[in-house]
């Protein structure tokens, strides 16, 4: 069974949006924007002829950079359901 950071219970207290404000929502997407940009480049980037080893490592920076995208989803979901 794969982990699931959703499950985490210091992440699901820190998904508190009740009082975003809405001058926030426009941060949220343009973190979200680079973060899926980050997924791409790093992908581009660890593949440029390195050791696996190296690519490994820029995969997983992709991967987190994902986390974050799905993060802000659930944030955007939870503020825009208040």
């Amino acid at each position: 069974m794969a982990f699931r950071f959703e499950s985490l219970p210091v992440w699901q207290r820190a998904l508190v949006t009740k009082t975003f404000p809405k001058d926030e929502i426009y941060v949220l997407s343009s973190q979200m924007k680079r973060a899926a940009d980050s997924v791409v480049l790093n992908i581009a980037e660890g593949s440029t002829g390195q050791t696996k080893a190296v690519f490994k490592v820029f995969l997983t920076y992709s991967f987190r950079s994902g986390i974050e995208v799905v993060s802000g989803l659930f944030i955007a979901k939870k503020t825009w359901l208040y």
